[in-house]
């Protein structure tokens, strides 16, 4: 019987994870310009200020996907800070509490 032999495939991970990093960015910045729109049709000052939170959040993600994109281009594989990790879910979550309450303001209108 033949040996089979095993090639080790890394894979594109590294690259697809600078690739969700902007994807993050991106989708923060929709989020943020919707609840921007929703504060200033309301008026309401707390709503356009998580817009502007998330709008600075998402430059943040942005500049982490040009970090990684250059690392990699230079073949340097940065583990990814655990700051920023943390960093990244409080925007989620501060994504989520201000696309509530850009809903309400839109609500109580």
């Amino acid at each position: 019987m033949a040996s089979v032999k095993k090639h080790h495939d890394p894979g594109l991970q590294r690259e697809r994870t600078a690739l969700a990093w902007s994807r993050t960015g991106l989708a923060v910045l929709v989020n943020a310009l919707v609840v921007l729109r929703a504060g200033a049709q309301s008026d309401d000052l707390a709503v356009m200020a998580l817009g502007a939170l998330l709008l600075v959040a998402s430059a943040g993600a942005v500049a982490c996907a040009v970090w990684r994109s250059v690392s990699l281009a230079h073949h340097v594989h940065p583990a990814t800070p655990v700051p920023l990790v943390i960093g990244t879910v409080s925007v989620a979550w501060l994504a989520g509490v201000a696309a509530v309450a850009a809903v309400l303001s839109t609500i109580q209108r």
